[in-house]
């Protein structure tokens, strides 16, 4: 069987070339980079390699890149490492989108458990923030308001350099996850305004186990990780040079692509979207269409839960996502269509497509031929059976 792997936004295949250097890196390069010797200053070497190409791509200057292991820890260092060094000014206060990351979310719950106090910012069914919003909620005690610059289910794009401008007057950093739009559009650190960007190379064809913080020369954070000085003092432990490399690899390629690459790949996710709307009724699109990632779409299939349909097409070789998690055996609405507003069979029967570097046209074709038979089968098992005489 030949399976087509539309899911994306979850995690990218890596390119040939992360691949190769990956490889290469661990057989040949495997000094630590914090030794003196030819060893580690040819690990040392691999690694500002990387942080070079990754702050080209960003449009920032190498020295405030931080590494991490994920975007995870990039996001929790960026809301971690701020609130604690504004702690001491009396700022007590972080704000943050409804429709974030749980890395986000769920360090935000932290956080109010240690006495923060924390504000969400609501959403429409467009699933975008309304600088209005953050103009009502924020105030002299905010610390820092932090609002992803492209959501990972819907793909919707965030006025960031408008809330940030808002966050500035107010005296509050500000901080956006870019996890999903780095590496898909162009994305410019200074255009934004922003104070800290977080990163994560498996989601632009690099290798898992590779994040980075984007930390504006100046900023005041406290590290997210103690011990030795690594990375001038930001974040201790001794770096994952093959992984590095591989992120710097897959940075220097989404550059030189694009110009080219978020075309043909909308144009793949317009032709899907457009197919699947047109051959299988009852369907719809989650979120604003003209401000979003060229890769992603989140559709919504009446009368039936979307869990259905994804394992409908797992089982004919087609990987999606529902955009939601299974805990326990019980699916979970998804908290970012709930945050829409949307109606409650929505938040269930959603399924997200998110193309990449490998998609083709041949795929979306036979993604599109394959679903109105999987719906038309899905919706007849839900039909309600007649009673005689009701």
């Amino acid at each position: 069987m030949t399976r087509v792997y539309f899911d994306y936004n979850a995690t990218t295949p890596p390119a040939p070339a992360v691949i190769d250097v990956v490889g290469r890196v661990t057989r040949e390069v495997f000094g630590n980079a914090s030794s003196v010797h030819f060893f580690g200053q040819q690990a040392k070497a691999a690694m500002d390699e990387a942080r070079s190409a990754l702050a080209a791509l960003i449009d920032a200057d190498p020295s405030e890149v931080v590494f991490t292991s994920s975007g995870t820890e990039a996001d929790n260092f960026a809301i971690r490492g701020a609130a604690d060094a504004l702690e001491p000014t009396g700022r007590r206060h972080l704000i943050a989108s409804a429709i974030e990351h749980e890395a986000i979310l769920n360090t935000l719950k932290a956080l109010a458990r240690r006495g923060w106090r924390t504000t969400l910012l609501t959403v429409d069914e467009s699933g975008v923030v309304a600088p209005d919003r953050l103009r009502e909620v924020i105030t002299d005690d905010t610390a820092l308001v932090s609002v992803m610059h492209a959501n990972n289910e819907i793909g919707t794009i965030q006025p960031v350099a408008e809330l940030a401008t808002i966050a500035h007057a107010h005296g509050a950093l500000m901080h956006t996850d870019a996890v999903q739009s780095v590496g898909k559009i162009p994305v410019d650190v200074r255009a934004l305004g922003v104070d800290l960007l977080s990163v994560s190379a498996h989601k632009f064809n690099g290798p898992k186990g590779a994040g980075a913080l984007w930390v504006k020369r100046g900023t005041r954070m406290q590290p997210s990780m103690t011990g030795g000085k690594h990375e001038r003092n930001r974040r201790a432990g001794t770096e994952n040079v093959p992984a590095l490399a591989g992120l710097g690899v897959a940075a220097g390629l989404a550059a030189a692509k694009l110009a080219s690459e978020p075309l043909r790949v909308s144009a793949l996710r317009d032709r899907l979207e457009e197919g699947i709307l047109r051959e299988v009724p009852g369907t719809a699109v989650n979120g604003a269409r003209a401000a979003r990632v060229p890769n992603t779409t989140n559709l919504s299939f009446d009368r039936f839960e979307a869990e259905s349909l994804l394992i409908a097409l797992d089982l004919e070789g087609v990987a999606v996502s529902t955009g939601s998690a299974c805990s326990s055996g019980t699916l979970e609405p998804s908290h970012v269509l709930r945050a829409m507003g949307l109606p409650a069979h929505r938040t269930q029967n959603s399924l997200r497509f998110s193309l990449g570097m490998f998609s083709t046209a041949e795929e979306v074709d036979r993604v599109i031929a394959l679903m109105p038979r999987l719906v038309e089968k899905l919706r007849g098992l839900t039909r309600k059976p007649v009673v005689a005489g009701g």
